[in-house]
C-alpha cells in the first residue's frame, strides 16, 4: 500500500465515511491513476479535468457515477493532499432526476412468496415489510427481532445512526418458521461463513431470481422492494413524517419524492378531456 493510499483511507475514516463509501472513492482513484500510469500527487488540475472528460464524453458514464469521481477527486486532493480550494475547480455533473420503479401489492405478493429457499423468502419479506436498504437487511441480527415490542432494531444505518422499524407480524411468522430450520446464531441472514453476513450481492442474486420466477419485467435492484414500502404507504394514508422516521431519511424533501408516484393524489384527478362534453368517435368508415 503506497503511502497516498494509507493517508488517504486514514482521512476517510476519520470522517466516518461508511466502507462502501470508502470503496468507492478509492476505486475512482485508482481509475485516475491507471489512466496516467502515474501517482495522483504528480497530475495537475487540467489533466483531471482531462479525465473527467473522458469519463463522460469517451466512457459515457452515468452522471451519478461522474458525480462520485469528482467527490472523490475532492477529498484526495483538498483533505489528504491540502490543496487550496482554488486550486482545484471541478465541475459538478448535473444529476438527471427519476422516479423509482414501484410494483403493485399484487406483484410485490408474487415476488416475495417465489423462493422456495425459507431463507431468501425471509430475506425478500423483511426488506419489503420494513422498508430497509439492502446493507440494513443483511446486517441485522437475531437479537435484533424484538417480538415483544413488534419493531426491528437498526444498528448504525446511514448517516451512523440507530432507528426502529415496525415488524410486521405477519413477517413475524416468517421469521420463526425461517428461524426453527436454519437456526441462524448471530446474524439473522447468514452468509457461507456463518461468522460473517449475507453478501450484498448474494442478496441481489436472490432479488433477480425472484423477479425472474414471478414474471415481473419492471423494478430494477433489491432497493426497489424499498420503494415498494414507501409508496404503498402513502398510498394507505400514512402522513410523510411517519415514513420519513420509519425510512430513516435526513431530510423530509427525500421522503416527499414518494408522493410523485403514489396512485391517490395526482394520478386520481381526471383529465380535461374528461370534462368537455364531445361527441362520440366517429364511426368506421
Amino acid at each position: 500500500m503506497t503511502p497516498l493510499r494509507a493517508e488517504m483511507i486514514k482521512q476517510m475514516q476519520l470522517h466516518r465515511f461508511a466502507p462502501s463509501t470508502q470503496e468507492a472513492y478509492l476505486s475512482a482513484v485508482r481509475g485516475l491513476a491507471r489512466f496516467y500510469r502515474q501517482s495522483p500527487e504528480r497530475l495537475t488540475p487540467r489533466l483531471i479535468q482531462e479525465y473527467l472528460h473522458h469519463l463522460l464524453h469517451k466512457r459515457k458514464l452515468a452522471w451519478s457515477t461522474c458525480n462520485i469521481a469528482i467527490n472523490a477527486f475532492n477529498f484526495l486532493y483538498l483533505k489528504t493532499l491540502k490543496w487550496d480550494a482554488c486550486r482545484l475547480d471541478l465541475p459538478r455533473c448535473k444529476l438527471e432526476k427519476k422516479l423509482p420503479e414501484v410494483l403493485s401489492p399484487q406483484e410485490v405478493e408474487r415476488l416475495v412468496t417465489s423462493p422456495s429457499n425459507p431463507k431468501h423468502r425471509a430475506l425478500l419479506m423483511t426488506t419489503y415489510a420494513a422498508g430497509l436498504r439492502v446493507s440494513e437487511t443483511v446486517h441485522l441480527q437475531v437479537t435484533d427481532i424484538h417480538s415483544q415490542r413488534m419493531c426491528i432494531r437498526i444498528r448504525q444505518a446511514k448517516g451512523h445512526k440507530d432507528r426502529y422499524c415496525m415488524l410486521s407480524q405477519r413477517l413475524l411468522v416468517e421469521l420463526r418458521a425461517y428461524w426453527k430450520l436454519a437456526r441462524p446464531r448471530l446474524w439473522l441472514f447468514p452468509g457461507e461463513d456463518h461468522k460473517r453476513p449475507l453478501d450484498i450481492t448474494t442478496a441481489q442474486r436472490v432479488y433477480y431470481k425472484a423477479k425472474q420466477e414471478a414474471g415481473i419485467k419492471r423494478g430494477r435492484g433489491i432497493h426497489t422492494l424499498r420503494h415498494c414500502f414507501a409508496t404503498h404507504l402513502l398510498e394507505a394514508g400514512v402522513d410523510p413524517r411517519t415514513l420519513q422516521v420509519l425510512l430513516g431519511h435526513r431530510s423530509i424533501e427525500t421522503t416527499m419524492r414518494y408522493l410523485q408516484v403514489t396512485r391517490h393524489q395526482a394520478l386520481s384527478v381526471p383529465s380535461p378531456l374528461d370534462l368537455l362534453s364531445l361527441p362520440d368517435p366517429l364511426p368506421q368508415p
